[in-house]
């Protein structure tokens, strides 16, 4: 079998609308098909592009299965994808194809932190709830029993998921004088810990006894999925809260709505769904919960720079080398 060789200028086909800044690059340096309309594909649009490109551009909502990958052609070699995650795409499949995957890992840690803070304080200090009062015109002055939350300096943060947004989170917890406690599959270095003033709990389910407010930031995987679920959020302090801007498939959601109906725990902030964009219906009429659109990344800087990456991954492949965020080892 003759050995592939990788095009010069190379069909690139990008399924949503990228910055302008990336779309022009782009343009400029491949035979590229932006999506200026910014429609999302549908699974066939997907199969077709997939039938039609050298380097597939897809995003976090493009769901690419095996099935998708094992009739497309041995043209796509490349799956140059906009975003840190990468559970929307059935990796085994590709990497049997013989498809490189490639991300976008750590352009959004700092702006998914921030997101994450955000959320910390506007849940247990009440902010959404006070804003719509506002809007409403129904504020009728300041009382001393008006709009009470929780502070939360010197409150006890359990983070799940010590990776780079972990670390951004827990740095920026200690500045709010909070207790950092987390979770991780392995424990980080000595120095490290020390650095972020964070101590190493194994057992998730002490982690989520134990802590006021809870802060997921792990991957989509099988051993993920639902582990926030009826008996651990039975397991949480009655005024504990839980934030994530991860992944919606982290946490149970029948199970957590019937908690925050029946007030089990403080609340929730949530940026991420199980079925996004559709949202349960019986999270918006809950009180004790901050929803935001899946937004946590939603920085015009970020959002660029990840198109930068994805672009760079693109033209080190197409000059045959591998890219520096190439997602699993050892691949042709």
């Amino acid at each position: 079998m003759a050995e592939y060789e990788r095009p010069t200028k190379p069909r690139v086909i990008i399924t949503r609308e990228l910055a302008d800044s990336n779309q022009d690059r782009m343009c400029e340096l491949f035979d590229a098909v932006p999506n200026y309309k910014d429609k999302e594909f549908s699974r066939a649009e997907l199969i077709e592009a997939m039938a039609d490109c050298d380097v597939l551009v897809p995003t976090v909502t493009d769901h690419i299965d095996a099935e998708m990958i094992e009739q497309a052609p041995d043209r796509l070699k490349l799956i140059a994808s906009f975003g840190a995650g990468v559970d929307h795409i059935d990796l085994a499949a590709a990497r049997a194809k013989t498809i490189m995957i490639t991300n976008t890992p750590g352009v959004f840690t700092e702006d998914t932190a921030d997101m994450t803070m955000a959320l910390i304080l506007s849940v247990p200090r009440r902010l959404a709830q006070g804003e719509k009062i506002m809007r409403s015109g129904k504020w009728t002055g300041w009382r001393p029993g008006g709009m009470l939350g929780h502070c939360i300096g010197g409150k006890k943060l359990g983070i799940v998921g010590m990776g780079r947004i972990g670390q951004a989170v827990a740095r920026r917890a200690s500045g709010f004088g909070m207790s950092i406690c987390y979770h991780n599959r392995r424990q980080l270095p000595p120095a490290v810990e020390e650095s972020l003033n964070a101590n190493y709990i194994e057992n998730l389910d002490t982690l989520i006894r134990e802590c006021d407010i809870i802060s997921l930031h792990c991957p989509h995987t099988e051993e993920t999925h639902e582990m926030i679920n009826s008996g651990r959020i039975a397991a949480m302090k009655p005024s504990a809260y839980l934030i994530n801007t991860a992944r919606g498939d982290l946490i149970d959601e029948d199970a957590l709505i019937k908690a925050l109906q029946a007030e089990k725990i403080g609340g929730a902030g949530l940026d991420v769904y199980q079925q996004e964009p559709n949202v349960d219906p019986r999270f918006l009429d809950l009180k004790n919960t901050v929803l935001l659109p899946h937004m946590g990344s939603a920085t015009f800087e970020g959002r660029e720079a990840s198109g930068e990456r994805v672009i760079a991954n693109i033209r080190v492949w197409a000059d045959g080398h591998r890219p520096p965020d190439q997602v699993l080892e050892g691949w042709a």
